[in-house]
């Protein structure tokens, strides 16, 4: 996908007239760190203590749900399992235990390069997340001090992505258009929730994901890397803001 032609079928399905980004809607795991490995480890040892057979894989697959929507996706699949709200709340303070003994998520490489380069071209930052962990929020605001103003998270939705409520609600946020958003995703269920959205997604392969199902999922343009991506910023901001229907 050339990004001529990626621009051009944005305005086409969305029927905007034209572009202009100020703002970037950027998810968490699997984009500013590198955490999605620790993630499946803590989801599938809490399956099993509870009888549920997974894999690592599905939960890459259910990333950018929130927490307590993985937990009851996969307590009705794998165990035939209706569970309340409040179980679910508790299940998932069991995982993130789980997760937290595991250590620290390392930054994903690259991504202080592209947020760099966001904040360079006049781009605001705005974290969007189905993690429900106070422990992520805080280590964001320590890694990348004054790189985020707002930040939409598990507690300030309903439905998780790839709904597109997310999304949406960090334009709001924002006080932005769709048209003035890109979003930066990892994963298929967030691309879903980008487009939905209505903003131009961009897809990384910074997991097992591959490209394909990035594309399939509704991602405009997919990059291999963080780093890839930092060093396409400049070309892909002046693309998109020059485009006219």
């Amino acid at each position: 996908m050339t990004l001529e032609n990626a621009i051009a079928g944005y305005l086409k399905y969305t029927g905007h007239k034209g572009i202009d980004i100020s703002v970037a809607l950027i998810d968490c795991d699997g984009v500013l760190y590198d955490s999605m490995k620790n993630h499946t480890l803590a989801w599938v040892k809490l399956m099993k203590k509870n009888g549920i057979k997974c894999s690592r894989d599905e939960f890459y697959a259910l990333e950018g749900m929130t927490g307590t929507e993985i937990i009851k996706t996969k307590f009705k699949s794998g165990a035939g399992k209706n569970i309340t709200d409040d179980e679910a709340r508790a299940l998932y303070g069991v995982k993130t235990r789980y997760f937290q003994e595991l250590g620290g998520a390392p930054v994903m490489p690259g991504v202080e390069r592209m947020l760099e380069a966001l904040k360079q071209a006049g781009v605001e930052r705005v974290v969007v997340t189905g993690s429900q962990q106070p422990t992520i929020l805080q280590r964001i605001d320590e890694d990348f001090p004054g790189m985020f103003g707002e930040k939409v998270t598990g507690h300030d939705v309903k439905r998780g992505k790839p709904n597109p409520e997310p999304y949406l609600k960090g334009m709001q946020k924002a006080g932005k258009q769709s048209n003035q958003c890109i979003v930066i995703e990892n994963a298929p269920l967030g691309v879903q929730a980008g487009h939905a959205a209505g903003c131009f997604t961009v897809g990384v392969t910074t997991g097992p994901i591959p490209e394909k199902d990035m594309y399939k999922a509704g991602a405009d343009i997919v990059y291999k890397n963080m780093d890839e991506l930092a060093d396409a910023i400049p070309t892909l901001l002046a693309a998109l803001n020059a485009a006219k229907a």
